[in-house]
């Protein structure tokens, strides 16, 4: 599982540095205003879909049927149920995808009530919306075969597939601009582009792997019926976060122009951990936790379940408080150039603050889900989460005057938070958490190594080096990262000096996996 949570991290990573800069551009080019505004809303939609069917309820009802099938009847009816699930998948999405293109006046009038349906900001975003829809059914189709690719244990091609989104992005923003005259629209057109050479990929990788898709006939077998139940209840149960998101975005076009995006690039930021870690650490959970719990081996479910919790908590907390205690600069130095001005930078550090307060809630809710779905319940977290959902929906009509673009970051923080709490109460009673002495301890003591880095973090900002890594100039790359690696040497030697990790065991561990690559066939 270990392996598998670093190989998914690690290309997940690679691919949030590539959007990281792809936001750049779209911060330098667009600036934080009503064409940002628009270009976010157009992607905003078929985003949400991508996440919620890529790192939500298909992966969550998809992929604990087909193992179960792969092992106990085998790859021919495997192979057989996949074909038809995608066929069944991709004959919905379309139609909804030929609604959307007709009634999206009706679309956006529901996800963005702010925006004057006479401004520049309607015509712009229905433009750009009629681009960019399409993207859901490749990217949902996509998200299925890399669910059979989790099921078959072949993590890292599907992780990597993800990556094009990003590199298609950046140069759609370069090659098709000179085309079309404008960078939204150029880098909308990207984004549908690439969602064609993400799913011929991960096509093409199932192909290798000797487990080849056809589409056949739509037609609502048995198993089809049950996925499709455990999918509708799911959606809401695995989706909340992004569902909240939504809310988050409605409730900003609310508010004054540029409100969007100030709050789109703070959440880019704190995506980067979030889907670093909790995409990581869902998607390589639930396929182990699934074996266990078919096997009724209760121990080896509950010990895999608490390091998953251990594994993600390592890094969520010191990341959370790290961007809470440097969100001005880490704002400044990525997005502060061209057309995104120093008080944009200022402005969307205070959402960049809001959201990480909820961090370690937004992971843990994609770590403890799996421990719901791998025993077929996809009917609590639905629960669970129509309850957090009215409850964000009414922080957010709360905050939104008093905070701004500060209200809905907050209360979607807050909401995660109950939704974890909610989980571990049901959990614990079902008998399906048991989290140890041992788990407890080590979490405690990364804690204290957080706020021990926080207190470094915090003197160091107050000396030239916090004030210079906000200035405009190259120097506050160069500050920022020494900020950065201050931070992760006092985490570092705080985790050492509790006993959290043992440094020579890690080296240990890396020189003999290193050997044994480096050892001939």
């Amino acid at each position: 599982m270990l392996r598998g949570f670093l190989t998914v991290g690690g290309w997940t990573m690679l691919s949030r540095v590539l959007g990281l800069v792809r936001d750049q551009l779209l911060a330098a080019f667009l600036g934080a205003g009503p064409v940002q505004d628009a270009y976010q809303i157009a992607f905003r939609l078929p985003n949400m879909f991508r996440r919620l069917f890529g790192e939500g309820a298909l992966n969550a009802a998809f992929v604990p049927l087909f193992s179960a099938t792969l092992t106990a009847e085998g790859e021919e009816p495997a192979r057989r149920f996949a074909s038809e699930t995608l066929s069944v998948l991709l004959a919905w999405l379309t139609l909804i995808a030929v609604v959307g293109e007709i009634f999206m006046p009706l679309v956006l009038r529901v996800i963005a009530p702010g925006f004057s349906h006479e401004g520049t900001r309607y015509a712009m975003a229905l433009t750009l919306s009629r681009i960019t829809f399409p993207y859901l059914v490749l990217i949902c189709g996509a998200a299925l075969v890399s669910g059979v690719l989790n099921g078959l244990h072949r993590f890292g091609v599907a992780a990597a597939a993800y990556v094009t989104f990003n590199v298609i992005g950046i140069a759609a923003i370069f090659v098709l601009t000179p085309l079309t005259g404008d960078v939204a629209e150029a880098s909308a057109w990207g984004i549908t582009a690439s969602g064609v050479v993400q799913f011929g990929l991960l096509l093409a990788a199932t192909r290798r792997a000797g487990f080849r898709l056809t589409l056949v006939p739509p037609h609502l077998s048995a198993r089809i019926r049950i996925l499709i139940g455990r999918m509708a209840i799911g959606c809401l149960g695995s989706g909340i976060t992004q569902i909240n998101l939504m809310v988050d975005t409605m409730i900003g076009t609310l508010l004054p122009p540029g409100s969007v995006s100030l709050m789109y690039f703070a959440d880019r930021v704190n995506q980067l951990p979030l889907g670093v870690l909790g995409a990581a650490a869902g998607t390589t959970l639930l396929p182990v936790l699934t074996r266990h719990v078919t096997a009724d081996d209760a121990d080896s479910a509950h010990a895999t379940q608490n390091r998953a919790i251990e594994y993600a908590l390592i890094l969520t907390l010191p990341s959370a408080l790290a961007l809470v205690v440097l969100a001005e600069p880490i704002m400044a130095t990525l997005f502060g150039h061209g057309a995104f001005t120093a008080r944009d930078a200022a402005l969307s550090a205070q959402s960049l603050r809001a959201y990480a307060v909820g961090l370690p809630a937004f992971v843990l809710v994609k770590v403890l889900s799996p421990g719901f779905f791998a025993r077929g319940d996809t009917a609590t977290p639905v629960r669970i989460g129509m309850a957090t959902l009215l409850l964000n929906f009414g922080l957010n009509l709360a905050l939104m005057r008093p905070l701004a673009h500060m209200g809905p970051p907050l209360a979607s923080s807050i909401a995660a938070t109950v939704n974890v709490l909610l989980l571990v109460v049901l959990l614990s009673r079902r008998g399906a958490l048991r989290v140890g002495g041992p788990t407890l301890s080590r979490v405690a003591r990364m804690g204290v190594a957080a706020v021990g880095m926080v207190a470094v973090l915090a003197a160091l900002d107050m000396t030239p080096l916090g004030r210079l890594s906000i200035q405009p100039g190259g120097q506050r790359i160069a500050c920022l990262g020494l900020l950065v690696v201050a931070g992760m040497a006092a985490y570092g030697v705080g985790l050492q000096a509790l006993g959290v990790i043992d440094h020579r065991a890690v080296v240990a561990a890396v020189r003999t996996r290193l050997a044994r690559r480096r050892r001939p066939a």
